[in-house]
């Protein structure tokens, strides 16, 4: 069995440190790096894909909504034109900082990501606005959601993605952040979970639904405390079941 370890990276802002990314980056397959919209500056951007690119780690485009204040999680009305624009604005950037200005993938970030799981229109918009940088750059999309199916529709490449760190809803979206489980920090449980969704293609949610899934990438959000100890503790865990880890 394979597996592909992924984190947001990249998210600090100029005097303002957030994450330990030089240690995550040794410890993952592939990063995803803010853009500049949701978190980041140049600066930033051209340390952390140096970094990941010295590691040999795949680095990813990390679009989000124009909200430094709110960090990307707070959902903004857009036109699916306007989402279109801003995701292909955001991969133009960080391509820019990249040797041969190519990624490895894109994958939305925060209320982006999770509206467009569900608002089909949106997921496409996503979707359209990758495929015009480039037709064969996947998209990491919350498995099983509008965002796999928008990449389906139109051929995009893309990959299935599970969260280590974060619980599940009956209809495999992810528990709000708004709410006290949304978040797991415990490196065993994470380690746990993920090692169900992995063998089982299956997570359970927080009412004990069995909820089916396909993993081809697994996250841990680099901005979480904890998120140093719990990559380490994954990265063990899922060798000691032998999935061998691997970018997408």
């Amino acid at each position: 069995m394979k597996i592909d370890l992924n984190s947001d990276l990249g998210e600090s802002f100029g005097r303002y440190q957030l994450g330990k990314d030089s240690e995550v980056i040794k410890l993952v397959t592939s990063v995803n790096v803010a853009c500049g919209f949701h978190a980041s500056d140049p600066d930033v951007m051209a340390q952390t894909v140096a970094a990941a690119q010295a590691a040999g780690v795949g680095v990813g485009a990390h679009p989000g909504y124009p909200d430094l204040q709110g960090f990307g999680r707070r959902q903004m009305k857009l036109t699916p034109l306007e989402v279109k624009h801003l995701v292909m604005y955001q991969i133009g950037a960080l391509q820019a900082f990249t040797k041969d200005h190519k990624l490895h993938h894109v994958k939305p970030h925060g209320a982006l990501y999770n509206m467009a799981a569900k608002d089909h229109a949106l997921a496409l918009a996503i979707c359209q606005g990758i495929q015009q940088v480039d037709p064969q750059l996947p998209i990491y999309g919350l498995a099983g959601s509008e965002l796999i199916k928008a990449a389906q529709e139109i051929s995009l490449p893309y990959a299935q993605e599970v969260f280590g760190d974060r619980n599940y809803l009956a209809d495999g979206s992810l528990v709000p952040r708004s709410q006290a489980n949304a978040v797991i920090t415990d490196p065993p449980k994470v380690a746990a979970h993920v090692l169900e969704m992995v063998k089982t293609h299956a997570v359970t949610a927080i009412d004990g639904t069995k909820v089916k899934l396909q993993a081809d990438s697994v996250c841990v959000h680099g901005d979480n405390q904890a998120a140093l100890a719990i990559v380490a503790y994954l990265r063990k865990a899922l060798t000691q079941a032998k999935i061998t880890l691997q970018t997408f």
